[in-house]
C-alpha cells in the first residue's frame, strides 16, 4: 500500500471538547490535514518536546526513550496503519541495529515518541484519502476555524482541566508564569501560557 508522509502541523485546544485538543498532522509537499483529537496529557508531552521545554523530571514518554536508548534500540519511524470506528491504530517501527520490530501503540503515545526519536511519520493513502481534509489557504486559519468532532478520529479523554484566561496579562507576567508552571510541572498550564506569549509575538 502506497505511504503518506506526514509532519506534525499543529496542536490547539478543542473548542468543543472539555480536556482535549486537536493535533493536526499534515501531508508532506500537500494540502491535506490529518486532525486526531488526543488527551490533556499526551498534547501535553508532544508541546513539551516541540517547545523544547525541559521538565525538572522525566516524563513517562522520556522515560521509555531512556530506556530505549540505554539497550541500543531506536524508533525509526512511525505509521498510522489503521482507521476503525472512528479510532487510529498505529505502531512504532524500532530497530537495534540488527533486527526490526512493530510495536503497536496508540497514535497520540507513537506521536509523542516520534518528536523525541526524530522518528518520521507515515499512514496509508486510505486512510488521509477517507479522514483527512483538504485545506484552502493557509494552516493558521484552518487551525482557528477547525471545529474538531470525535468522529474525525478520536482516543479515550479522560482528563478535563479548565482553560484559563491570560489575555489580561502582561508579557512579562506570562513569562513569569511559564517559569512557575514548568518549575510546578504543570506542563499544560504551561503550553497554553507558551501559546498566549506566541500569538502576542506574532502579532
Amino acid at each position: 500500500m502506497k505511504k503518506v508522509k506526514l509532519d506534525i502541523v499543529g496542536l490547539s485546544y478543542s473548542q468543543t471538547q472539555s480536556g482535549a485538543y486537536a493535533l493536526v498532522l499534515g501531508e508532506v509537499n500537500g494540502r491535506r490535514r490529518l486532525p486526531i483529537i488526543i488527551g490533556a496529557f499526551e498534547a501535553q508531552a508532544i508541546a513539551i518536546e516541540i517547545e523544547k521545554m525541559t521538565p525538572s523530571r522525566p516524563l513517562t514518554h522520556d522515560l521509555f526513550k531512556s530506556f530505549a536508548q540505554t539497550y541500543g534500540i531506536q524508533i525509526t519511524e512511525i505509521l498510522i496503519y489503521n482507521l476503525v470506528d472512528g479510532v487510529f491504530f498505529a505502531k512504532l517501527i524500532c530497530t537495534d541495529g540488527e533486527n526490526v520490530q512493530e510495536i503497536d501503540a496508540r497514535t497520540s503515545d507513537a506521536i509523542a515518541l516520534a518528536v523525541r526519536f526524530n522518528a518520521a511519520i507515515y499512514t496509508y493513502e486510505f486512510i488521509i484519502s477517507s479522514a483527512g481534509i483538504v485545506i484552502e489557504g493557509n494552516d493558521l486559519l484552518f487551525l482557528e476555524n477547525m471545529d474538531m468532532t470525535k468522529e474525525k478520529g478520536s482516543e479515550d479523554i479522560s482528563t478535563s482541566i479548565p482553560g484559563t484566561n491570560y489575555k489580561s496579562l502582561t508579557v512579562e507576567e506570562l513569562t513569569q508564569k511559564l517559569q512557575e508552571a514548568i518549575a510546578e510541572e504543570a506542563y499544560e498550564k504551561a503550553a497554553k501560557i507558551r501559546d498566549e506569549l506566541n500569538k502576542r509575538n506574532s502579532a
